[in-house]
């Protein structure tokens, strides 16, 4: 088998599975406990919460650990938005969003919910390479603006947005700004500090941890209203006992991927420029989505004009290779990629296109493999292509 859906979901390390195992059945205490397993279990959550601020240069203390990327999403929207936060002048409460077309699931559900019971909501468009046109940000901010929330690399063709950028705007005019990094998070350097960021959400099972388990950085003195009330754990932020295993692998996949990022992004590129020369040199009628350069280099998204592409990963899947269209987390729906939409593809570039991701396990050896097995189903499905004629097939 040859897994490249890597943007899905990723193996987790050796290393990280060793470092939990005694968690289940050692060092099982209750965190809020005070005797030695308790405090145990407690000291393992805080040495994880140190690695995971380390991997994105923040304070231990600005890291809220959540069952993963969509629920610290739904945490800072819903957070922020249900405090009494009002403008200066109108002494009005402010409750206007700023997003983009391009967001994850995990964003535009909770905009669409909050828009229902009274926020206004402003989906900024992309242009054709998925991009957030700057000025479009500043010019969408109002006195009544809470929050803007721009992912930091889509989860479908890996454009990186100017984060650094829409950050300054922001302060410039007094807004708030949270970024979902859960794509970005272990591909590129990642400094909230130097940012400028004020929430920045993150997953274990992208970076090779486990799964059910996540992060939310809130910038040291930021109110966020808690959204699950009980027994005040994580400093009231989130009640529950916490998921002491799984944070500890988290924690020990954070510490592995800030160890060899640089390794990694230079895997990464290699993978990527292997495959999109021989693809485009060997198979026609290909196209590269997403921005060529301001991307992360572990996905690559590709047009194949004149085949569908569920049809394709069928095929890939029984040579043994793993793919996909584009979000493992909404493909239940079987709904054209809004993504794709709103960067100008038409219904046939949209069903053409194929999302293959890479993983620190990924050799360039598979590249080749798939490569030849693309070529080889490819042609297949454009020999009983209806666009057949259209491209001379």
């Amino acid at each position: 088998m040859i897994y490249l859906d890597n943007a899905a979901s990723t193996a987790v390390h050796p290393e990280v599975v060793k470092e939990m195992l005694p968690y289940f059945d050692v060092q099982y205490g209750n965190p809020s406990s005070i005797h030695q397993f308790g405090r145990k279990a407690k000291n393992a959550i805080q040495k994880a919460r140190k690695q995971v601020a380390a991997l994105i240069d923040a304070e231990p203390d600005e890291i809220l650990f959540t069952s993963g990327g969509t629920e610290s999403n739904n945490i800072i929207l819903y957070g922020i938005s249900n405090l009494p936060l009002r403008t200066s002048s109108t002494k009005k409460e402010r409750n206007h969003i700023i997003t983009s077309s391009i967001e994850h699931e995990a964003i535009l559900q909770p905009c669409k919910n909050l828009e229902e019971i009274g926020c206004k909501i402003t989906y900024l468009p992309v242009d054709e390479s998925g991009m957030v046109d700057l000025p479009d940000v500043a010019n969408s901010l109002t006195e009544n603006t809470i929050i803007v929330s721009i992912m930091f690399a889509n989860n479908e063709v890996g454009t990186i947005q100017p984060i650094k950028e829409i950050s300054e705007v922001c302060k410039k005019y007094d807004v708030l700004f949270h970024t979902d990094a859960v794509q970005a998070v272990g591909k590129v350097p990642i400094n909230v500090k130097e940012l400028g960021v004020d929430a920045l959400s993150v997953s274990s099972h992208k970076i090779n941890g486990p799964k059910g388990i996540g992060a939310l950085f809130i910038k040291k003195g930021l109110r966020v209203a808690p959204q699950i009330l009980g027994g005040g754990q994580e400093n009231g932020m989130r009640s529950g006992t916490e998921n002491v295993a799984s944070i500890v692998g988290f924690g020990k996949a954070c510490e592995i991927a800030k160890e060899r990022l640089n390794e990694n992004i230079s895997h990464f590129q290699t993978l990527h420029s292997s495959m999109l020369s021989r693809v485009i040199k060997e198979i026609p009628h290909v196209k590269l989505n997403g921005h060529s350069e301001k991307r992360i280099f572990n996905n690559i998204h590709l047009t194949f004009m004149g085949v569908n592409g569920e049809d394709l990963i069928i095929k890939l899947d029984e040579h043994g290779i793993a793919a996909s269209t584009g979000s493992a987390c909404s493909m239940h729906t079987q709904k054209a990629s809004h993504v794709l939409q709103a960067m100008g593809f038409n219904h046939e570039q949209i069903t053409g296109s194929l999302r293959m991701s890479f993983g620190y396990l990924n050799t360039l050896d598979e590249v080749e493999q798939t490569i030849d097995v693309l070529k080889k189903v490819v042609s297949e499905l454009r020999s009983v292509s209806p666009y057949k004629t259209k491209y001379n097939f």
